[in-house]
């Protein structure tokens, strides 16, 4: 790789882990956390072949970029996932790590400047591929029963401020009817049908089964972060519906 595909890019760590994309364009951006202790072991094992994984970009705490492939290239990054009814995600996705311990390592805060060069990468990126707001995801999103990252810590508001992802303020938390692991009927079908017209791969069973309950878990960590308990309450329910609609807006106004 001679030229950097964002002028956001300060360094370079090339990875071997990559291949030709197969299919359309990408319309993806996925954002995780590395999970590991350091910068430097999360560079190293991007960059292992025998790990046979890789993101296009890392961005450090201090707000240092790092491109490890070629946004032409598919990387190794989504795993097995889905969204909107397709399971080649990393054929179709930008992948994002960015640097932080994630739950095995408590969970630390993003620092601001790395929040910052996350927003400047993703709006340069968008600048060059025609992805949507709503297909800016979490890895928990296209893989909502393997994984949790970025985490409920993750600040998605603040990328939305700067014109970055689909967002909506939750609901507030209230009592009343909620739906948990166990239930079956119209209300538990209603539900899923509304997260899988947002792109969660959940299959309409009307039974609130683990798959249900890990997509809740995923929707709440992105979109309801201050109560993570995979329980669709009124809050959850409801932030959906504001969510599905503003989606829908913003698909008919692209």
């Amino acid at each position: 790789m001679n030229t950097p595909d964002s002028s956001c890019v300060s360094d370079f760590a090339a990875s071997p882990n990559h291949e030709p994309r197969v299919g359309g364009g990408v319309d993806m951006i996925v954002l995780h956390y590395t999970g590991m202790a350091t910068a430097d072991a999360a560079r190293e094992r991007l960059c292992d072949v025998d790990a046979k994984v890789s993101s296009h970009y890392l961005v450090e705490e201090d707000g240092t970029i790092v491109q490890l492939v070629p946004e032409s290239r598919r990387a190794y990054h989504a795993g097995v996932s889905s969204w909107q009814d397709t399971t080649d995600i990393n054929s179709r996705s930008i992948g994002i790590e960015i640097v932080n311990g994630g739950h095995d390592f408590g969970c630390p805060d993003f620092p601001p400047q790395q929040i910052e060069a996350v927003v400047r990468l993703c709006r340069d990126i968008q600048s060059r591929w025609p992805i949507p707001q709503a297909n800016v995801l979490a890895h928990s999103d296209v893989a909502p029963s393997r994984k949790q990252d970025p985490g409920e810590k993750f600040p998605w508001h603040v990328l939305h401020d700067a014109g970055v992802g689909l967002w909506v303020a939750p609901e507030p938390i209230t009592d009343g009817a909620s739906l948990r692991t166990g239930d079956t009927g119209d209300a538990v079908g209603a539900l899923q049908t509304a997260l899988r017209a947002y792109g969660y791969g959940i299959d309409v069973t009307k039974i609130f089964d683990e798959p249900t309950r890990d997509v809740v878990f995923a929707f709440q960590r992105h979109f309801r972060p201050v109560r993570v308990d995979g329980v669709a309450d009124p809050s959850t329910v409801a932030t959906l519906t504001r969510l599905l609609q503003t989606g829908a807006k913003e698909r008919a106004a692209g």
